[in-house]
């Protein structure tokens, strides 16, 4: 072989390499991504996500059940992406669950700092 031809030959073995590689990992099982993205809704259900952001959570728990059945049905490409679509759906529900906590706090701090005015202003007259 001439060294043109090497460097063919070597070029092809590693494009059927990086071939073999994508295309193995589209039929792998996304359990992995499946799990994670249940313990995000949990997550997520625990920071009061069903209560400050239920559309998102319904979202996040609908996508996890056709994940589900994606993976029963060895659709892992389709059960990757609706993982990964839950995932997001269960962060943005717990950042929203998060900050109308913070909300309901500093609206409570709000409500004690006028009750000390009052008290303040009171005593001072």
């Amino acid at each position: 072989m001439s060294k043109n031809s090497t460097g063919y030959f070597g070029a092809l073995c590693l494009a059927v390499a990086m071939l073999a590689t994508g295309c193995s990992s589209m039929k792998a099982p996304a359990t992995t991504d499946v799990a994670v993205s249940e313990a995000a809704v949990g997550n997520a259900s625990s920071a009061g996500g069903a209560e400050f952001a239920p559309v998102e959570m319904r979202s996040a728990r609908e996508k996890i059940a056709l994940a589900n059945q994606a993976m029963v049905a060895k659709d892992y490409k389709r059960a990757d992406d609706l993982a990964n679509q839950a995932q997001v759906d269960a962060k943005l529900a717990q950042s929203k669950a998060d900050s109308a906590k913070a909300q309901l706090a500093a609206n409570a701090l709000q409500e004690d700092i006028r009750v000390l005015r009052e008290e303040l202003n009171r005593a001072s007259q």
